[in-house]
């Protein structure tokens, strides 16, 4: 990419995420070959780490279910809510590497919560990369009020003003949309109070009232809002446009090459899972990825199928912990329960 990247700054963070991510892939612990070439012989249990009916719960059953159908056992969704998704990580860590226990991970418990917190395991080198399902794109929305029509006219408003102005962080000072702001905000050379929120709901309501001008949010949450003209979308937070929303430009277009930053869905084991059982499930991420009807599902949620291996999604975990460490480091987060 043109520009100075975010990720252009990480090399020594990344060397060693690489060489641990991919050690936690390679390194498997003595099992039966015949396990790996039966499997699965019984259920999947597949822990999300948040409540039943959001956005990663969802997507989390849309692909169990397509993996129940075309390795013809149940892949079943337990939810384990708690500290960021760690609680359900935790017990995957724990547990047998036979292949019948495995994480639904996302940008928060992997990419996030060990820059700020501290995780009773090494994230590192206790959970494999099995594949990535796809990214979510956020989307920066402002009152529609406001006389904003684009990311350089955003800039130059919030400069113009004499105090400070907030900011809505859904989710709190560790979410992405906190961090996505904190990263715009260092790039653009700008200054705002950040407004935490337990979840993006009422930070939504607070930017429709006027009662904060601004946020990133998840494009799903917020394309209702957009249609019914009660928000305004400026940018987006991916290196690429959106189907859903054609005509929104990049932040990276807009003036700031390199930016990136999106939310994350996919399936990390046990370390010590053979290569085989990790092997079989990517090789129907890669599917599903194609599958025009599962693509469609997935788009209905915001996420842009990838269907990358383990190989793939270890590179890709590398930059992206590495991105986020920077951006809390950026946003000041000190600590997160």
């Amino acid at each position: 990419m043109a520009g100075v990247s975010i990720i252009s700054r990480r090399s020594t963070i990344s060397r060693r995420f690489a060489l641990g991510l991919l050690a936690s892939f390679v390194v498997a612990r003595p099992t039966a070959p015949a396990l790996a070439q039966s499997w699965p012989q019984k259920p999947v249990k597949v822990l999300v780490g948040f409540s039943a009916g959001g956005n990663i719960d969802n997507i989390a059953r849309l692909t169990c279910q397509r993996l129940s159908d075309v390795l013809g056992q149940q892949f079943v969704v337990e939810n384990r809510v708690g500290a960021m998704g760690t609680i359900a990580a935790d017990a995957v860590v724990r547990s047998q590497p036979d292949g019948y226990t495995l994480f639904w991970a996302g940008t928060g418990t992997v990419s996030i919560y060990p820059a700020v917190g501290k995780p009773p395991y090494d994230t590192v080198k206790d959970l494999a990369p099995v594949g990535l399902i796809g990214t979510g794109p956020h989307v920066l929305i402002i009152n529609p009020k406001l006389p904003i029509k684009n990311v350089q006219e955003f800039v130059a408003y919030v400069k113009a003003q004499p105090q400070k102005l907030p900011y809505g962080g859904g989710g709190g000072p560790g979410s992405v949309s906190n961090l996505l702001m904190a990263l715009f905000l260092k790039r653009a050379g700008l200054e705002m109070t950040a407004v935490s929120y337990r979840g993006t709901a009422q930070a939504i309501i607070d930017v429709i009232a006027g009662h904060i001008p601004t946020m990133f949010v998840p494009l799903p949450e917020a394309l209702p809002q957009a249609e019914s003209g009660k928000v305004r979308i400026i940018a987006l937070s991916d290196d690429k446009r959106s189907p859903e929303v054609p005509n929104v430009p990049t932040i990276s277009e807009s003036g700031y090459p390199g930016y990136r930053g999106v939310s994350w869905n996919g399936l990390m084991a046990p370390a010590g899972t053979p290569k085989d059982i990790i092997n079989r499930i990517a090789v129907e991420f890669a599917r599903a990825a194609k599958d025009p009807q599962f693509v469609a599902q997935l788009r209905q949620q915001g996420i842009t199928p990838l269907g990358l291996n383990p190989e793939e999604f270890a590179k890709f975990l590398q930059e992206d912990m590495a991105l986020w460490a920077e951006a809390v480091k950026i946003a000041g987060v000190t600590a997160v329960q």
